[in-house]
């Protein structure tokens, strides 16, 4: 059984409207009746802590003020608020960050699309501090235990995962669709995973870097890779997809959401095919409009998840989906700057970089 010592400092990863990077310590948190005291043990790094950090904003969500990073994270119960009922020290969870604020009065929360509330807090979005720190306490409902043989880094690749899975599940992928996924970075690869799982065939993925497609290729013997040219049209990208897809594609899961990159994933589309986009990109972005009206293309969009973690949790737990191979880096939290650098330098040929905590 785990030993659970409590260290005194409570280190977490700070950014600010200057866009800096600082490891900082903390204040334990106290906990609120329903809350639970989390060691947090595993927290990837995801493509939004590095946009908040180099940018200070995505889309309306802007960094004001001091900010903590994070949002991916595993851990184990250290204590627990008076009224908690499900966990007791020594549960190792996973937590899911958004935590919407449950009202009856709210349409979303009442309808169970928890994720669009007005009011939600969602870790390390501002004005919230993440939990890529020592010591998060977090809402007892918003935590899920994770089984002996799932460990603190799968639990935190859960959150990517889960992200995958709204994807698939609202794209309405189906056995035997052909399948075109944009974009072999974390969210591309893990799609991927899932996409597997779920039996599209074929499957072509699509990546500017040959080493995040043989990644892909390692993953999922059977994908079939594409290599994105510079200088090359989407019309002729979309061309050389369909190629060597044998057809053109009914969905496309478009993880980048680059323009260019949306745009090709148009162009490889059939009649009444789906391009659904996963991907954060510009806040303004162009279409090529009268193509997908003349195909009928339906184009979709995804905001976060809902009711998505216990699947997650039961397919990694079967075996049915390997998250371990998505783990290219490992830094212990005092070294959290430089898990950053790396996880922001695309020389460092970095998949996912995990942040742990003995």
């Amino acid at each position: 059984m785990e030993v659970l010592q409590q260290k005194p400092s409570n280190y977490a990863i700070h950014t600010s409207p200057a866009h800096d990077l600082r490891l900082v310590e903390c204040e334990i948190p106290k906990l609120a009746p329903n809350e639970c005291l989390v060691h947090v043990r595993a927290t990837g790094i995801c493509g939004s802590d590095v946009h908040f950090w180099k940018h200070g904003h995505i889309g309306p969500m802007i960094v004001t003020g001091d900010n903590g990073l994070g949002h991916e994270s595993a851990g184990v119960v250290l204590d627990v608020g008076e009224a908690v009922t499900r966990f007791k020290p020594g549960d190792r969870v996973a937590m899911e960050c958004g935590v919407p604020c449950s009202k009856a009065t709210c349409d979303f929360c009442r309808t169970g699309l928890y994720h669009a509330c007005p009011d939600v807090v969602f870790f390390s979005t501002p004005p919230h501090h993440g939990t890529l720190r020592r010591y998060h306490a977090h809402p007892e409902a918003w935590l899920h235990k994770i089984p002996d043989n799932v460990t603190y880094e799968e639990g935190s690749l859960l959150e990517p995962l889960t992200v995958a899975l709204a994807g698939i599940d609202r794209s309405g992928l189906r056995l035997a669709d052909p399948l075109v996924i944009c974009g072999a970075g974390p969210i591309g690869l893990v799609t991927l995973l899932a996409a597997n799982a779920a039996g599209a065939e074929p499957i072509v993925i699509t990546d500017l870097d040959e080493n995040r497609l043989a990644k892909a290729k390692e993953l999922v013997p059977r994908v079939r890779p594409v290599k994105v040219e510079k200088g090359e049209s989407s019309s002729d990208l979309g061309q050389r997809i369909i190629k060597e897809l044998g057809q053109e594609a009914k969905l496309v899961m478009e993880c980048t959401g680059v323009e260019s990159s949306v745009h090709a994933g148009i162009y490889a589309t059939r009649f009444g095919g789906t391009v659904f986009v996963i991907g954060v990109g510009k806040d303004f972005q162009n279409i090529p409009f009268m193509h997908m009206s003349a195909k009928e293309i339906n184009l979709k969009f995804q905001y976060r998840y809902h009711d998505i973690y216990p699947k997650s949790i039961s397919l990694v737990a079967a075996g049915m989906i390997d998250l371990k191979p998505l783990v290219s880096h490992r830094y212990k939290l005092e070294d959290g700057l430089q898990a950053f650098a790396t996880a922001s330098n695309p020389s460092s040929g970095a998949i996912k970089v995990q942040i742990l905590d003995d």
